[in-house]
Parts: C-alpha cells; sequence; structure tokens
C-alpha cells in the first residue's frame, strides 16, 4: 500500500501567516515527506480565500526542484473547467522536470466555484467531464490530436508538446459516492481515488465492487484497477494527542463548511464515531493508524493507496511536519511490517 499526502494548500489565515510564508512551509512539508520516505504528495485544486492551490501543476513544479523520490499529482484536478490541452501540458512539463514523478488524479470538483469563475453551467456538471476527459485521454495516447466536441474548439490532427517523461501519463480518477463514477473508472481501465470524508469506509465496498466489475468487463485485468482511497486524517505520538491537538480546528472548519453545503455542526460525539475502528477519520497513534489503514484495506477488498488530508483542522506546520514524520518513520513500516 502506498502512503502519502493530499493538500489544499492551507492560506493558514488566523495565523498571522501571510500567503508567501504559508506557500514556502506546504514546500517545506512535501520535502520532509519525500525525506521521510511517504510515496505520493497530491495538491487539490480550489478558487477561494482560504486555500492557495489554483495553480496546482505550479506548486509541484516548485516541490519537484527539492525532491528526489516522491510522486507529484493533483488532488484533484478539476478537468470539468479547464483545457483538456493545458492540463496535459503542465503536468507533462512537471513530468519532464520531475523526471517521470508526475500524475494526476481528475474529477469532476466538488467545490463549485470554478464553475463561475471560468464561464461554465453548473447543469453541464457531468457533459462536461466526460468530454473533457475523453479529449485529455487521447491527447495522453496520440501525440497528433484530432477531435471535436460541444464545450471545446476541435482539433485537426494538432500536436500537443511537451510530451510526458513518461511514456503514459498516470491519470487516476477521483470519485465521491456516485454509482456512474465508479463505473466509469472500471469501463475506462483508470485507477479509482475514492475520496470519503464522512460516515463509515466499508459503506463504499459495494461501489468498489460496481468499479472492478466494470473494469473486468471491459477487459482490465485485476492489476490495472487500482483503488486508492482519500480521507481526514492526523498521526501524533500517542491517540490522546492526536485527538486534542485534531479536534478543536477540526469542529470548527467542519462547522463552518456544514452551513456551506448543508451538514449538521461537529459534535464530539459525533467525532468520536468517526474516529472509531470503522469510522472515516484516520485519527490516532501510529499503531492504531496503521491498524485502521489495514482493517479498511480489508474491508474495500484491498486498497493499493492512501491520502492523508490533514490540513482542514487548523494544525499548525510544526503539528503537521511531525505527522508526516511520524507516518514516514512509524505508519508505513508497521504496514509494510504486516505483509
Amino acid at each position: 500500500m502506498e502512503i502519502g499526502i493530499d493538500s489544499f494548500a492551507s492560506a493558514m489565515y488566523g495565523s498571522n501567516l501571510g500567503s508567501a510564508d504559508a506557500m514556502e512551509q506546504l514546500l517545506d512539508r512535501i520535502v520532509i515527506a519525500d525525506e521521510a520516505g511517504l510515496d505520493v504528495f497530491g495538491i487539490g485544486e480550489h478558487h477561494k480565500k482560504e486555500f492557495l492551490d489554483s495553480a496546482p501543476a505550479v506548486i509541484l513544479s516548485a516541490a519537484a526542484a527539492r525532491t528526489e523520490n516522491i510522486i507529484l499529482g493533483s488532488a484533484v484536478k478539476v478537468l470539468s473547467t479547464d483545457d483538456p490541452v493545458r492540463v496535459y501540458q503542465n503536468f507533462a512539463t512537471l513530468d519532464l522536470i520531475s523526471k517521470g514523478r508526475a500524475e494526476l488524479v481528475v474529477g469532476r470538483g466538488s467545490a463549485i466555484e470554478a464553475y463561475p469563475l471560468f464561464g461554465y453551467d453548473l447543469k453541464d456538471y457531468d457533459a462536461l467531464f466526460v468530454e473533457k476527459l475523453e479529449l485529455f485521454l487521447q491527447i495522453r495516447e496520440q501525440e497528433y490530436v484530432t477531435w471535436s466536441g460541444k464545450f471545446r474548439p476541435a482539433l485537426n490532427n494538432q500536436p500537443v508538446y511537451p510530451r510526458a517523461f513518461q511514456e503514459k501519463l498516470p491519470v487516476w480518477l477521483g470519485v465521491g459516492g456516485t454509482p456512474a463514477s465508479f463505473i466509469r473508472a472500471g469501463s475506462l481501465g483508470l485507477p479509482l481515488m475514492v475520496a470519503v470524508i464522512g460516515g463509515e469506509t466499508e459503506r463504499f465496498r459495494p461501489l468498489i465492487d460496481l468499479y472492478r466489475e466494470a473494469g473486468a468487463q471491459a477487459g482490465f485485468s485485476p492489476g490495472q484497477l487500482k483503488v486508492g482511497l482519500h480521507s481526514p486524517g492526523y498521526v501524533a505520538q500517542t491517540s490522546e494527542q492526536a485527538v486534542a491537538d485534531y479536534y478543536p480546528g477540526y469542529a470548527e472548519l467542519w462547522t463552518k463548511a456544514g452551513k456551506e453545503r448543508g451538514w449538521p455542526p461537529v459534535t464530539k460525539a459525533g467525532f468520536e464515531a468517526l474516529i472509531a475502528p470503522k469510522g472515516v477519520l484516520v485519527v490516532g497513534g501510529p499503531e492504531e493508524v496503521a491498524e485502521k489503514l489495514l482493517r479498511h484495506s480489508e474491508a474495500l477488498g484491498g486498497i493499493d493507496r492512501f491520502t492523508f488530508q490533514m490540513d482542514n483542522a487548523g494544525l499548525t506546520h510544526r503539528q503537521l511536519m511531525q505527522s508526516i514524520e511520524l507516518i514516514g518513520t512509524k505508519v508505513i513500516p508497521l504496514i509494510k511490517k504486516s505483509k
């Protein structure tokens, strides 16, 4: 199981930290993740004041120049509101800078601010993604592209440069809870990244089974049908310390988000259910976290990658750095030992 971090590049408002300093700290965390032996670091995409990740490929390119081994990817790239040609060019350039460490998780985006910002209508939410994913995958396969669609001017035997360092730039499909999205990923033979942010993780097993069934019917081998899991999490020296660090900021930020999305306020009882053995939050000491990841993997029929989303709970840079080091030095060895 690969282990990594996904970040939304929190602007750290309320900490008296400027955006430039927040960005520098984020890059420092990516360097520490590389040095600690984590497998992947992903940068999301938002167009809000709270986040600095509106241009993930730029952040990842800066990180590529300071790291050696870690995979650098999007988490997720909102393909629906961007031009697939430019997305390919940006990430192919990242792949050249990093010498083959770039990849993408693409999706429609759970936050919708990019649609009006770039002049798209939300009624086309699914159609945009279907069309742009088709074009992006064609660009990935072919240097010269002939294509036509509804939302972008046609291409007539048009070359797209630069080409990626890797023969085929890795692309995962990011999904939430829509069965059609799981089936789409399986039918295309794309690795699946499942974002689980509430409830019990095992409830996604029927949807992951749909993905694997669709992939098998399309002729893809089990080895091609990778499954990743993205969830909020945090590791401290002890479980008690992890909860003490994590809960206050988590409750504040997710209650605020709930007002925007219609979720109920966070309560301590609800939080305790989420950090329970089957709950989605991967929060605790190294042993507890490793056990939970292995339990999640078993419940879902095996997962190939897990990524922690940690900068959503008001944690300090120092806390995040220490957590990343614990993941690399304690959690990953425990998971490898279990094999």
